[in-house]
């Protein structure tokens, strides 16, 4: 029983770069508006297998994201079985412990849960994401002077717990789901990308 899971992380949202939430400061403007995808390259949940499948959050963040009350809207790989659905919900939600546990108390109010065609994509360390009609995004690392991705770790907040994350910009981050009353569109903001092993 538990959870094994191994994958990527592509994250954007309205702040500016370099996001101040990993650091535990105020979002940009007092609020943030984000996309959170985890992508299991591999892994299982409860004997499961969910390799293949991606796992997506929209959500706005009313003020600084320690203190939660996030209103969310699930999105799960309209891949997954029933079983693969409830065992990738399950985790997420912190029924099942280990880090990701930790995340799902910052969540104050679900606001739907739908099945989704998710794009997840990186290609050369750049990354894509789409999720149905609902939000689309794209983004690159900020990179050093030979060209490596650059480094946040160590910090106070993270979604993908124990892992460094590679900072970015995203040249579009567009949401439409008028049902929640969430609809954006910014180019040139903060963007996350990062590799995840996840053990619970």
């Amino acid at each position: 029983m538990g959870y094994s899971l191994q994958g990527k992380l592509l994250e954007v949202c309205s702040c500016g770069g370099l996001c101040p939430c990993w650091v535990g400061d105020d979002p940009d403007g007092g609020t943030c508006d984000t996309i959170v995808c985890w992508h299991y390259d591999k892994g299982h949940i409860n004997d499961i297998d969910v390799a293949g499948l991606t796992f997506a959050l929209v959500a706005h963040i009313p003020g600084n994201i320690l203190k939660g009350n996030w209103k969310a809207v699930v999105h799960v790989d309209s891949k997954a079985t029933p079983k693969q659905k409830e065992a990738m919900l399950a985790v997420h939600t912190g029924k099942l412990g280990g880090p990701l546990a930790d995340l799902a108390p910052l969540i104050g109010e679900v606001l739907g849960v739908y099945d989704a065609p998710i794009e997840f994509r990186v290609v050369e360390g750049k990354g894509t994401i789409r999720i149905g009609t609902a939000a689309y995004a794209e983004m690159a690392p900020y990179v050093d002077a030979k060209g490596r991705p650059t480094k946040l770790v160590d910090t106070i907040f993270s979604t993908i717990p124990g892992a460094p994350a590679y900072v970015g910009k995203a040249t579009r981050n567009k949401v439409s789901i008028p049902e929640h009353k969430m609809a954006w569109e910014f180019s040139g903001r903060n963007a996350i990308l990062g590799e995840f092993s996840f053990e619970g």
